[in-house]
């Protein structure tokens, strides 16, 4: 099993994402998007994108070692925030900082949506992994 992260030169520069990744062999784990919210479903961080951003990571974190998996096997991650303007960038990139794989971080997508099903989620984050 091997996953591979390439960022042709040909492409513009990233930061804290790989323009490609390939992966071969494996278990391949698929994670439905996550949200700041508990145990009991209550949200955490309401209005704060920043304690939102860390718990979500944590409820991926949680669902990735379910499969098998950590940050480090994932190859994809989808990223939606509601209202998303740019001082935001930097905090949600803080804290995907402290769990992805900065040397090789997956490939990932960051959109702006009007709106997410829970009217006090502020981020959603659905991730791709692929375990040995």
């Amino acid at each position: 099993m091997s996953n591979q992260f390439i960022n042709p030169p040909a492409l513009g520069p990233t930061n804290g994402w790989t323009h490609v990744t390939t992966a071969t062999g494996g278990k391949t784990v698929y994670v439905s998007g996550q949200v700041a919210v508990n145990e009991r479903g209550e949200v955490i961080g309401k209005g704060d994108i920043k304690t939102q951003t860390q718990q979500t990571f944590e409820n991926l974190k949680t669902a990735l070692t379910a499969a098998g998996a950590g940050f480090r096997d994932v190859v994809k991650m989808n990223i939606f925030v509601v209202g998303l303007r740019p001082e935001m960038v930097p905090l949600i990139r803080e804290v995907r900082a402290q769990y992805v794989n900065m040397q090789s971080p997956p490939a990932s997508t960051l959109v702006g949506v009007s709106a997410l099903v829970g009217p006090d989620w502020l981020i959603e984050i659905e991730a791709v992994a692929v375990v040995g």
